[in-house]
């Protein structure tokens, strides 16, 4: 295919993740129908003999992947493979292993060799073991610090997003006993600023409002129980505001989902993981997606992890994982054309 032609849909990495999750199963049902990828190019970056192995599990032997040695080669009409590890590698399903863990930090390595080359639009990643992908080579708590890290950014921004909320976090997987002396003013006031960028190029809203979560109980009726809404959180918003921000809150978690008022806001700040999450994942209803906004690539994933209790039991459901391939595609489209909006020119008219 000419390379001219090719770019007419951007083309989606798809790391495999951990080989003895559910990550092959999602990624296999996703991309079966391929009216899915109507619209972008998919690329696994795994192994053909996993892959394989869990057609033969799940009995999609009608189901053809084009082997490929290289991106460069794909074909915009074919579920593509390139190979990312040992011919060796053996499948453990429902087990956390070492051998896993290296096939999941290779397949991404190579992912990011090409997304870093421009040779690859989009990387979505399935999930991964935040254990066994413990080495040398990957001393992070998950995706998101590792990607900061490789494209040296100041600051990333997890996200969530469906169609009915977007739930940002200020801290994301640090004990809960940690998150109190772990956020700060600046924090905050860094995720803010992120969180309307992100808001502005990525979903195309002008002047997002976004509403900010408490960190204790009834935002801590008035020092009751705890200080950190007085002396922490309520300056960053002011200080958010005066700089055009429009940051409102604190708000109580308990009643602020409870009463379906995220509705009212293009976007929500929490403070910690589950203060976020939990709520996010009872709307999201199964689906959803994770973004990491603030890096020069759109990354995303699905939102949940490798379930390794409904491993090989052709159980799992790729919502998620089809929801995390369109939502990427989307930003990209409209980082497209903000990008390309161009700045009016003053004109002297009499």
């Amino acid at each position: 295919m000419a390379e001219d032609e090719k770019k007419k849909k951007p083309i989606v990495a798809i790391t495999h993740g951990d080989i003895n999750g559910i990550s092959y199963e999602i990624i296999l049902k996703a991309l079966k129908d391929s009216r899915v990828y109507e619209n972008f190019i998919p690329v696994i970056y795994g192994s053909p003999k996993v892959a394989a192995y869990y057609k033969k599990v799940m009995n999609m032997h009608s189901l053809t992947l084009n082997h490929i040695p290289r991106v460069d080669e794909a074909d915009e009409d074919m579920i593509n493979i390139i190979n990312c590890v040992s011919n060796k590698i053996k499948v453990e399903i429902g087990k956390s292993t070492e051998m896993a863990g290296i096939s999941s930090i290779n397949a991404l390595r190579h992912a990011l060799v090409d997304v870093k080359h421009k040779k690859v639009d989009i990387l979505v990643t399935a999930p991964i073991n935040k254990f066994n992908i413990q080495s040398t080579d990957f001393d992070f708590k998950g995706h998101t610090d590792f990607l900061k890290n490789e494209f040296n950014v100041e600051d990333v921004l997890m996200l969530m997003i469906n169609e009915d909320v977007k739930i940002a976090l200020v801290t994301e997987h640090i004990a809960l006993k940690d998150v109190a002396i772990s956020i700060s003013e600046e924090k905050i006031l860094s995720k803010l600023r992120l969180l309307k960028q992100t808001m502005q190029k990525d979903f195309g809203i002008n002047q997002p409002k976004i509403a900010v979560l408490g960190l204790n109980p009834h935002c801590s009726d008035n020092g009751l129980m705890g200080n950190e809404e007085e002396k922490i959180i309520i300056p960053a918003i002011k200080k958010a505001n005066e700089e055009n921000i429009l940051a409102i809150g604190p708000f109580s978690s308990d009643g602020f989902f409870g009463s379906f008022a995220f509705k009212n806001y293009d976007a929500v700040l929490a403070m910690y993981h589950d203060q976020g999450l939990a709520p996010f994942k009872i709307i999201a209803r199964g689906g959803g997606v994770n973004f990491t906004a603030g890096l020069p690539i759109v990354r995303t994933s699905p939102a949940h992890g490798t379930a390794y209790d409904i491993a090989g039991k052709n159980k799992a459901n790729q919502k998620s994982l089809i929801d995390a391939l369109y939502s990427a595609v989307d930003i990209w489209k409209t980082r497209q054309h903000f990008g390309n909006i161009q700045p009016l020119v003053k004109q002297n008219i009499e």
